[in-house]
């Protein structure tokens, strides 16, 4: 199967990375699906993606015609088996715990199309770990999308050993129409390559926080001013999601089993308080007030 013969993408999930991710596709002009099994999920995904796409044409980043037309493109629906059934190229993009995507995995198999590519966009995930709960090893990839994924211009294109070339060159193609740099890496390992050396950062960052050497506002502020870091580590947990990043040094624990890897008592506490960042208001930072930097 060449790249043109790709007319139909399905997004597995509405989430903050779905939704943008199948308003990429739908501006890269394939017919989309965003499915997810929550309505008002869905809902809130179609109100925020108006709202997105209103403001880009206000700032003339895109005409109207092309919102529209991206808009055309893109169908909402709670049914699995529709989204799959009717897909070339499914991405995966529901919550970062491995029970779930395999869950979601067996499932796509059931209703996929045989020739479908199977993407997840895990954040650490390897695709072999998930590989198995679908029959199709050599179309199942990893195509990690970084958070805004209407913003940020990279995807790592992660192959296992059973991934096959034609898989991986469909993956990059996709990549190259809907106008994102790909990187393809042909090792897997926990984590790829961007969440591994951000992860090494906020380790880091956590440590001294909870160990009293800086203040958290401080160590943002050095590792934006002496750094030139566009934002702070800590800025940076709340940008993608307090839960998001709890979620992942859960995963590498359960890989490692090494206690260096458990997720810190802060990230843990502010998971359990529901504090997860920008998308709640309160994270590390209070997004209610007008001092903190937008």
């Amino acid at each position: 199967m060449n790249n043109h013969e790709i007319q139909t993408i399905a997004v597995i999930g509405a989430g903050q990375m779905g939704h943008q991710i199948a308003m990429l596709c739908a501006l890269g002009g394939y017919r989309t699906i965003l499915q997810d099994v929550n309505g008002s999920a869905l809902s809130k995904a179609e109100d925020t993606l108006q709202k997105l796409m209103e403001r880009r044409v206000q700032k003339r980043r895109l005409s109207k015609e092309e919102v529209n037309k991206a808009f055309a493109n893109l169908t909402l629906t709670e049914s699995l088996k529709e989204a799959a059934n009717e897909a070339d190229f499914i991405i995966e993009a529901v919550v970062e715990k491995l029970e779930v995507k395999r869950e979601v995995f067996a499932q796509l198999e059931e209703y996929a199309q045989p020739h479908a590519i199977l993407a997840t966009n895990s954040s650490t995930i390897m695709n072999s770990s998930i590989a198995d709960a679908a029959g199709r090893p050599d179309k199942i990839i990893n195509m990690h999308f970084f958070y805004p994924a209407l913003v940020m211009d990279c995807v790592e294109v992660v192959t296992s050993s059973r991934t096959s070339d034609e898989t991986a060159q469909i993956t990059m193609e996709v990549c190259e129409r809907i106008n994102r740099t790909a990187v393809l890496l042909k090792k897997e390992i926990s984590g790829f390559i961007a969440n591994r050396i951000l992860g090494a950062l906020q380790k880091e960052a956590v440590f001294l926080y909870e160990n009293g050497y800086a203040d958290f506002k401080d160590i943002d502020t050095i590792c934006r001013k002496a750094l030139n870091h566009p934002a702070g580590p800590f800025e940076l947990m709340d940008l993608s999601g307090i839960d998001v990043g709890y979620y992942v040094m859960q995963q590498r624990f359960a890989e490692t089993k090494d206690p260096a890897d458990q997720p810190f008592d802060c990230i843990k506490e502010k998971v359990e308080q529901g504090n997860l960042g920008r998308k709640t208001g309160k994270g590390w930072y209070d997004y209610t007030k007008e001092e903190v930097r937008q």
